[in-house]
Protein backbone atom coordinates (compact mmCIF):
# COMPACT_ATOMS: atom_id res chain seq x y z
CA UNK A 1 0.00 0.00 0.00
CA UNK A 2 1.42 3.46 -0.94
CA UNK A 3 3.02 5.37 1.73
CA UNK A 4 0.98 8.71 3.01
CA UNK A 5 2.00 11.60 5.10
CA UNK A 6 0.26 10.87 8.06
CA UNK A 7 1.94 7.32 7.99
CA UNK A 8 5.32 9.13 7.54
CA UNK A 9 4.74 11.52 10.70
CA UNK A 10 3.16 9.03 13.06
CA UNK A 11 5.74 6.14 12.60
CA UNK A 12 8.60 5.91 14.44
CA UNK A 13 11.59 3.46 14.90
CA UNK A 14 11.76 2.53 18.72
CA UNK A 15 15.11 -0.06 18.81
CA UNK A 16 16.27 -0.44 14.91
CA UNK A 17 16.06 0.89 11.42
CA UNK A 18 12.44 0.59 9.95
CA UNK A 19 11.82 0.85 6.33
CA UNK A 20 8.31 2.11 5.17
CA UNK A 21 7.82 1.19 1.13
CA UNK A 22 6.44 3.02 -0.81
CA UNK A 23 6.47 1.46 -4.33
CA UNK A 24 8.55 0.33 -7.00
CA UNK A 25 11.47 0.13 -4.84
CA UNK A 26 11.07 3.42 -3.21
CA UNK A 27 11.25 3.49 0.40
CA UNK A 28 11.79 5.50 3.70
CA UNK A 29 14.17 4.42 6.43
CA UNK A 30 13.53 5.58 9.70
CA UNK A 31 16.09 5.18 12.13
CA UNK A 32 15.94 4.88 16.06
CA UNK A 33 17.44 8.66 16.36
CA UNK A 34 14.76 9.88 14.48
CA UNK A 35 16.28 10.47 11.08
CA UNK A 36 14.36 9.71 8.13
CA UNK A 37 15.93 8.99 4.63
CA UNK A 38 14.31 8.47 1.11
CA UNK A 39 16.05 5.43 -0.70
CA UNK A 40 15.49 3.45 -3.94
CA UNK A 41 16.36 -0.44 -4.26
CA UNK A 42 16.92 -1.67 -7.69
CA UNK A 43 19.51 -4.50 -9.48
CA UNK A 44 21.35 -3.04 -12.06
CA UNK A 45 23.87 -5.47 -13.82
CA UNK A 46 22.87 -8.24 -11.94
CA UNK A 47 23.71 -6.19 -8.35
CA UNK A 48 21.28 -4.92 -5.89
CA UNK A 49 22.05 -1.24 -5.03
CA UNK A 50 20.58 1.43 -3.18
CA UNK A 51 20.16 4.89 -4.29
CA UNK A 52 19.91 7.71 -1.65
CA UNK A 53 16.79 10.92 -2.58
CA UNK A 54 17.19 12.53 0.39
CA UNK A 55 16.25 13.16 4.18
CA UNK A 56 12.70 13.83 5.19
CA UNK A 57 10.85 16.42 5.23
CA UNK A 58 13.92 18.38 2.95
CA UNK A 59 12.37 15.99 0.51
CA UNK A 60 8.85 15.62 0.60
CA UNK A 61 6.89 12.19 -0.62
CA UNK A 62 6.10 14.02 -3.68
CA UNK A 63 9.67 14.77 -4.51
CA UNK A 64 11.07 11.47 -3.26
CA UNK A 65 8.43 9.95 -5.75
CA UNK A 66 9.68 12.53 -8.68
CA UNK A 67 13.15 11.37 -8.29
CA UNK A 68 12.16 7.90 -7.76
CA UNK A 69 10.39 8.18 -11.34
CA UNK A 70 13.12 9.66 -12.66
CA UNK A 71 16.20 7.39 -11.56
CA UNK A 72 13.33 4.25 -13.16
CA UNK A 73 13.26 6.10 -16.09
CA UNK A 74 17.56 6.12 -16.62
CA UNK A 75 17.57 2.47 -15.63
CA UNK A 76 15.01 1.53 -18.49
CA UNK A 77 17.24 3.38 -20.85
CA UNK A 78 20.53 0.94 -19.34
CA UNK A 79 21.96 3.41 -17.41
CA UNK A 80 22.89 3.16 -13.53
CA UNK A 81 20.95 5.84 -11.70
CA UNK A 82 23.89 6.20 -8.85
CA UNK A 83 26.10 6.20 -11.64
CA UNK A 84 24.61 9.55 -12.96
CA UNK A 85 23.80 11.03 -9.24
CA UNK A 86 27.86 10.04 -8.82
CA UNK A 87 28.72 12.22 -12.10
CA UNK A 88 26.47 15.15 -11.34
CA UNK A 89 27.70 15.60 -8.43
CA UNK A 90 31.18 15.54 -9.31
CA UNK A 91 30.29 17.77 -12.36
CA UNK A 92 28.67 20.49 -9.92
CA UNK A 93 32.33 20.01 -7.55
CA UNK A 94 34.40 20.00 -10.94
CA UNK A 95 32.63 23.34 -12.10
CA UNK A 96 33.21 25.48 -8.74
CA UNK A 97 36.57 23.99 -8.07
CA UNK A 98 37.91 25.23 -11.94
CA UNK A 99 37.28 28.52 -10.93
CA UNK A 100 38.98 30.94 -13.45
CA UNK A 101 41.85 31.97 -10.42
CA UNK A 102 42.73 28.54 -9.69
CA UNK A 103 43.42 27.55 -13.22
CA UNK A 104 45.32 30.69 -14.32
CA UNK A 105 47.62 30.23 -11.38
CA UNK A 106 48.27 26.88 -12.59
CA UNK A 107 48.50 27.68 -16.23
CA UNK A 108 51.19 30.10 -14.60
CA UNK A 109 53.20 27.99 -12.74
CA UNK A 110 53.10 25.48 -15.64
CA UNK A 111 54.55 28.08 -17.84
CA UNK A 112 56.34 30.36 -15.63
CA UNK A 113 59.74 28.47 -15.55
CA UNK A 114 60.18 29.12 -19.46
CA UNK A 115 59.74 32.99 -19.16
CA UNK A 116 62.36 35.15 -17.40
CA UNK A 117 61.49 36.17 -13.60
CA UNK A 118 60.65 39.85 -14.84
CA UNK A 119 58.08 38.53 -16.95
CA UNK A 120 56.32 36.25 -15.21
CA UNK A 121 56.20 38.15 -11.99
CA UNK A 122 54.30 41.24 -14.21
CA UNK A 123 52.00 38.45 -15.87
CA UNK A 124 50.80 37.14 -12.48
CA UNK A 125 50.58 40.97 -11.18
CA UNK A 126 48.75 41.74 -14.13
CA UNK A 127 46.25 39.26 -13.71
CA UNK A 128 45.89 39.66 -9.73
CA UNK A 129 45.24 43.69 -10.16
CA UNK A 130 42.77 43.80 -13.35
CA UNK A 131 41.20 39.93 -13.90
CA UNK A 132 41.19 37.82 -10.51
CA UNK A 133 38.91 40.55 -8.79
CA UNK A 134 36.09 40.41 -11.37
CA UNK A 135 36.68 37.03 -12.50
CA UNK A 136 38.63 35.20 -10.36
CA UNK A 137 35.63 32.98 -8.17
CA UNK A 138 33.79 32.27 -11.72
CA UNK A 139 34.19 29.10 -13.37
CA UNK A 140 36.16 29.13 -16.12
CA UNK A 141 33.61 27.40 -18.29
CA UNK A 142 30.58 29.71 -17.53
CA UNK A 143 32.83 32.78 -18.57
CA UNK A 144 31.48 34.67 -21.73
CA UNK A 145 32.74 36.81 -24.05
CA UNK A 146 30.51 40.13 -22.51
CA UNK A 147 32.09 39.28 -19.24
CA UNK A 148 35.64 38.76 -20.68
CA UNK A 149 35.24 42.18 -22.67
CA UNK A 150 33.89 44.23 -19.20
CA UNK A 151 36.77 43.26 -17.49
CA UNK A 152 39.06 44.75 -20.13
CA UNK A 153 37.37 47.58 -20.74
CA UNK A 154 38.40 49.01 -16.85
CA UNK A 155 41.67 48.25 -17.80
CA UNK A 156 41.08 50.60 -21.16
CA UNK A 157 39.21 53.39 -18.82
CA UNK A 158 42.86 53.91 -17.27
CA UNK A 159 44.16 55.03 -20.19
CA UNK A 160 46.11 51.76 -20.82
CA UNK A 161 45.08 50.28 -24.12
CA UNK A 162 48.76 48.58 -24.36
CA UNK A 163 48.44 46.58 -21.20
CA UNK A 164 44.63 45.79 -21.89
CA UNK A 165 45.77 44.27 -25.54
CA UNK A 166 48.53 42.23 -22.95
CA UNK A 167 45.79 41.12 -20.72
CA UNK A 168 43.78 40.10 -23.06
CA UNK A 169 46.02 37.73 -25.03
CA UNK A 170 47.41 36.30 -21.29
CA UNK A 171 43.73 35.55 -20.48
CA UNK A 172 43.34 33.80 -24.12
CA UNK A 173 46.03 31.29 -23.35
CA UNK A 174 44.24 30.42 -19.99
CA UNK A 175 41.43 29.53 -21.47
CA UNK A 176 43.26 27.96 -24.23
CA UNK A 177 44.90 25.92 -21.17
CA UNK A 178 41.71 25.14 -19.38
CA UNK A 179 40.25 23.38 -22.82
CA UNK A 180 43.18 21.22 -23.38
CA UNK A 181 42.97 20.18 -20.22
CA UNK A 182 38.99 19.25 -20.27
CA UNK A 183 37.61 22.30 -18.13
CA UNK A 184 36.30 24.53 -20.33
CA UNK A 185 34.87 24.07 -24.08
CA UNK A 186 35.37 27.60 -25.47
CA UNK A 187 37.52 30.35 -25.85
CA UNK A 188 35.59 33.72 -25.27
CA UNK A 189 38.90 35.99 -25.59
CA UNK A 190 38.53 34.88 -29.49
CA UNK A 191 35.27 36.58 -29.68
CA UNK A 192 36.63 39.50 -28.57
CA UNK A 193 39.17 40.37 -31.89
CA UNK A 194 38.60 43.92 -32.32
CA UNK A 195 36.44 44.98 -29.44
CA UNK A 196 38.96 46.95 -27.82
CA UNK A 197 40.63 50.06 -29.21
CA UNK A 198 43.87 49.19 -31.55
CA UNK A 199 47.41 50.34 -30.28
CA UNK A 200 49.50 52.51 -32.44
CA UNK A 201 52.95 50.99 -31.50
CA UNK A 202 55.83 53.50 -30.65
CA UNK A 203 58.95 52.35 -31.87
CA UNK A 204 62.23 53.00 -30.48
CA UNK A 205 63.88 56.50 -31.26
CA UNK A 206 67.15 55.11 -33.22
CA UNK A 207 70.17 56.31 -34.40
CA UNK A 208 70.46 56.20 -38.73
CA UNK A 209 73.68 55.99 -40.36
CA UNK A 210 74.13 59.77 -41.34
CA UNK A 211 73.78 60.08 -36.90
CA UNK A 212 77.15 57.78 -35.94
CA UNK A 213 80.08 59.82 -36.62
CA UNK A 214 78.54 62.71 -34.23
CA UNK A 215 77.12 60.29 -32.25
CA UNK A 216 80.68 57.69 -31.66
CA UNK A 217 82.53 61.21 -31.30
CA UNK A 218 80.50 62.27 -28.40
CA UNK A 219 80.51 58.33 -26.71
CA UNK A 220 84.71 58.18 -26.98
CA UNK A 221 84.49 61.87 -25.21
CA UNK A 222 82.10 59.99 -22.37
CA UNK A 223 83.63 60.80 -18.94
CA UNK A 224 83.06 57.26 -17.53
CA UNK A 225 85.03 54.70 -18.54
CA UNK A 226 82.72 51.93 -17.84
CA UNK A 227 79.86 53.10 -19.36
CA UNK A 228 81.50 54.39 -22.20
CA UNK A 229 82.66 50.87 -22.87
CA UNK A 230 79.47 49.64 -21.86
CA UNK A 231 77.53 51.14 -24.65
CA UNK A 232 79.96 50.35 -27.18
CA UNK A 233 80.33 46.88 -26.40
CA UNK A 234 76.14 47.25 -26.79
CA UNK A 235 76.42 48.84 -30.49
CA UNK A 236 79.02 46.85 -31.46
CA UNK A 237 77.25 43.28 -30.39
CA UNK A 238 73.17 44.44 -30.78
CA UNK A 239 71.91 42.52 -27.96
CA UNK A 240 69.22 43.37 -25.47
CA UNK A 241 70.01 46.05 -22.73
CA UNK A 242 69.57 43.70 -19.96
CA UNK A 243 71.41 40.72 -21.68
CA UNK A 244 74.11 43.21 -21.75
CA UNK A 245 74.04 44.09 -18.49
CA UNK A 246 73.73 40.45 -17.19
CA UNK A 247 76.66 39.72 -19.24
CA UNK A 248 79.13 37.29 -17.04
CA UNK A 249 82.81 37.06 -17.88
CA UNK A 250 82.56 33.31 -17.43
CA UNK A 251 80.16 33.36 -20.78
CA UNK A 252 82.91 34.57 -22.85
CA UNK A 253 85.39 32.72 -24.76
CA UNK A 254 88.20 35.04 -25.43
CA UNK A 255 90.04 32.26 -27.55
CA UNK A 256 86.55 31.49 -29.94
CA UNK A 257 85.73 35.12 -29.45
CA UNK A 258 82.43 34.24 -28.58
CA UNK A 259 80.11 35.31 -26.39
CA UNK A 260 77.44 32.44 -25.17
CA UNK A 261 74.31 33.67 -23.60
CA UNK A 262 72.47 30.94 -21.63
CA UNK A 263 69.03 30.46 -21.95
CA UNK A 264 67.88 31.80 -18.88
CA UNK A 265 68.95 35.12 -19.61
CA UNK A 266 67.67 35.77 -22.84
CA UNK A 267 63.96 36.81 -23.99
CA UNK A 268 62.89 33.64 -25.63
CA UNK A 269 64.55 31.43 -23.00
CA UNK A 270 66.26 30.16 -26.03
CA UNK A 271 70.70 30.22 -25.73
CA UNK A 272 72.41 32.73 -28.13
CA UNK A 273 75.77 32.91 -29.34
CA UNK A 274 77.61 36.53 -30.44
CA UNK A 275 80.43 36.01 -31.99
CA UNK A 276 82.87 38.98 -31.41
CA UNK A 277 84.53 41.05 -33.97
CA UNK A 278 87.79 42.84 -32.96
CA UNK A 279 86.58 45.34 -31.88
CA UNK A 280 84.22 43.88 -29.23
CA UNK A 281 87.51 42.16 -28.09
CA UNK A 282 89.04 44.99 -27.60
CA UNK A 283 86.88 46.65 -25.55
CA UNK A 284 86.82 43.61 -23.67
CA UNK A 285 89.94 43.96 -22.80
CA UNK A 286 90.16 47.13 -21.80
CA UNK A 287 86.80 45.97 -19.63
CA UNK A 288 89.45 43.55 -17.76
CA UNK A 289 91.61 46.44 -16.58
CA UNK A 290 88.59 47.84 -15.11
CA UNK A 291 85.95 44.87 -13.82
CA UNK A 292 88.21 41.59 -14.50
CA UNK A 293 88.15 40.78 -11.18
CA UNK A 294 84.26 40.71 -10.68
CA UNK A 295 81.56 38.36 -11.95
CA UNK A 296 79.99 40.76 -14.01
CA UNK A 297 81.64 42.47 -16.63
CA UNK A 298 79.59 45.34 -15.97
CA UNK A 299 78.98 45.10 -12.30
CA UNK A 300 77.17 48.06 -10.24
CA UNK A 301 79.43 50.87 -9.23
CA UNK A 302 77.80 50.93 -6.29
CA UNK A 303 76.74 47.01 -5.40
CA UNK A 304 79.91 45.62 -7.55
CA UNK A 305 78.27 42.55 -6.64
CA UNK A 306 75.22 42.99 -8.65
CA UNK A 307 74.92 43.97 -12.15
CA UNK A 308 75.01 47.43 -13.77
CA UNK A 309 71.70 49.73 -13.34
CA UNK A 310 69.30 49.16 -15.73
CA UNK A 311 68.31 53.81 -16.11
CA UNK A 312 72.52 53.64 -16.75
CA UNK A 313 72.46 53.92 -20.45
CA UNK A 314 69.56 55.66 -21.02
CA UNK A 315 70.67 58.76 -18.34
CA UNK A 316 73.88 58.07 -20.35
CA UNK A 317 72.18 59.17 -23.70
CA UNK A 318 70.29 61.81 -22.32
CA UNK A 319 74.04 63.57 -20.90
CA UNK A 320 75.09 63.12 -24.23
CA UNK A 321 72.07 65.10 -25.73
CA UNK A 322 69.96 62.10 -27.14
CA UNK A 323 67.05 62.22 -25.45
CA UNK A 324 64.16 61.01 -27.65
CA UNK A 325 66.47 60.79 -30.46
CA UNK A 326 68.25 57.08 -29.31
CA UNK A 327 67.74 54.51 -26.36
CA UNK A 328 70.15 51.17 -25.49
CA UNK A 329 66.88 49.40 -27.27
CA UNK A 330 67.27 51.43 -30.09
CA UNK A 331 70.99 50.49 -31.41
CA UNK A 332 69.38 47.18 -32.52
CA UNK A 333 66.74 48.80 -35.16
CA UNK A 334 70.25 50.91 -36.03
CA UNK A 335 72.44 47.84 -36.74
CA UNK A 336 69.23 45.93 -38.59
CA UNK A 337 68.40 49.26 -40.32
CA UNK A 338 72.02 49.47 -42.11
CA UNK A 339 73.08 45.61 -42.09
CA UNK A 340 69.81 45.05 -44.66
CA UNK A 341 70.53 48.21 -46.44
CA UNK A 342 73.84 46.79 -47.61
CA UNK A 343 72.52 43.44 -48.35
CA UNK A 344 72.78 40.89 -45.01
CA UNK A 345 70.31 37.87 -45.76
CA UNK A 346 67.61 38.85 -43.40
CA UNK A 347 67.39 35.68 -41.76
CA UNK A 348 71.00 36.13 -40.60
CA UNK A 349 70.01 39.61 -39.33
CA UNK A 350 67.04 38.25 -37.03
CA UNK A 351 69.18 35.07 -35.79
CA UNK A 352 71.58 37.39 -34.42
CA UNK A 353 68.81 39.75 -33.07
CA UNK A 354 67.54 36.61 -31.22
CA UNK A 355 64.15 37.35 -32.19
CA UNK A 356 61.50 34.52 -31.65
CA UNK A 357 61.32 31.08 -33.08
CA UNK A 358 57.73 29.91 -33.50
CA UNK A 359 58.84 26.12 -34.41
CA UNK A 360 59.86 24.57 -31.25
CA UNK A 361 61.96 21.70 -33.07
CA UNK A 362 64.07 24.43 -35.04
CA UNK A 363 64.26 26.72 -31.80
CA UNK A 364 65.97 24.03 -29.62
CA UNK A 365 69.34 24.09 -32.38
CA UNK A 366 68.73 27.67 -33.84
CA UNK A 367 71.48 29.33 -31.71
CA UNK A 368 73.84 27.77 -33.66
CA UNK A 369 72.46 28.59 -36.63
CA UNK A 370 74.05 30.28 -39.56
CA UNK A 371 77.15 30.89 -37.16
CA UNK A 372 80.24 31.42 -39.99
CA UNK A 373 77.68 34.21 -41.85
CA UNK A 374 77.45 35.87 -38.19
CA UNK A 375 80.80 36.03 -37.58
CA UNK A 376 81.57 37.55 -40.72
CA UNK A 377 78.47 39.90 -40.37
CA UNK A 378 79.49 40.94 -37.17
CA UNK A 379 83.11 41.75 -38.01
CA UNK A 380 81.84 43.65 -41.19
CA UNK A 381 79.37 45.35 -38.52
CA UNK A 382 82.51 46.05 -36.19
CA UNK A 383 84.63 47.51 -39.07
CA UNK A 384 81.95 49.74 -40.29
CA UNK A 385 81.31 51.47 -36.76
CA UNK A 386 85.24 51.88 -36.44
CA UNK A 387 84.80 53.58 -40.06
CA UNK A 388 82.67 55.99 -38.89
CA UNK A 389 84.76 57.47 -35.88
CA UNK A 390 85.28 61.01 -36.89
Amino acid sequence: MPLTQITIKNTKAEIKPLKLFDSGGLFLLIQPSGGKWWRYKYRFAGKEKLLALGSYPDVSLAQARERHVLARKALAEGNDPSQIKKSDKQMIVTKHENHFEAIAREWHGKRSHTWTPKYAASAMRRLEADIFPKLGARPIAEITPPEMLAALRVIEARGAHDLAHRVQQVCGQIFTYAIVTGRAERNPVNDLRGALTPVIKKHNAYLKAEDLPEFLEKLNAYDSPQTRLAMNFLLLTFVRTGEMRGAMWSEINMGKAEWRIPSERMKMRDPHIVPLSTQAMAVLEELKLITGHWEHIFPNQHKPKGQMSENTILYALYRMGYHGKSTGHGFRATASTILNEHGFRPDVIERQLAHAERNGVRKAYNHAQYLPERRDMMQWWGNYLEEQCP
